[in-house]
């Protein structure tokens, strides 16, 4: 469970950096502002509770699936956060947002960010 939650919080905090930079980078180039709704405060704690519910989620997998486990797992959060991305889409937006169209393509992107650091981070936290 140990080496689980540290993969979680490094795969977050890795999101975390990654979300940031695309934030500040996504709204520089497009002149948007959606700071009401994602704040930095709001990435943090977005993408660090992401990391961790994906690692509590691996290690109630890895009591659950004996063989082939990593497979198994990946392919269920796979699904599991394309589900989710009816969150940003299905958000309703203040009325005083200029320019709500592009919003998506801000949100979709961070959304998966978790996924995708823990994906990747995945082989330095693998058991001997």
């Amino acid at each position: 469970m140990k080496k689980s939650f540290y993969h979680g919080l490094a795969a977050g905090a890795l999101a975390v950096i990654a979300a940031i930079i695309y934030n500040q980078v996504y709204q520089l180039v497009l002149g948007t502002d959606f700071s009401k709704i994602l704040n930095p405060a709001t990435l943090v704690s977005a993408n660090i509770i992401g990391g961790i519910i994906i690692s509590l989620g691996y290690f109630m997998f890895t009591k659950m699936v004996k063989r082939n486990t990593d497979v198994w797992f990946n392919a269920a959060l796979t699904i599991f956060t394309f589900a989710s991305l009816i969150i940003p889409i299905s958000i309703s937006l203040p009325l005083d947002i200029t320019q709500p169209e592009l919003f998506l393509g801000l949100a979709v992107p961070l959304h998966l960010f978790p996924q995708l650091f823990w994906l990747t981070s995945k082989p330095l936290f693998k058991d001997e």
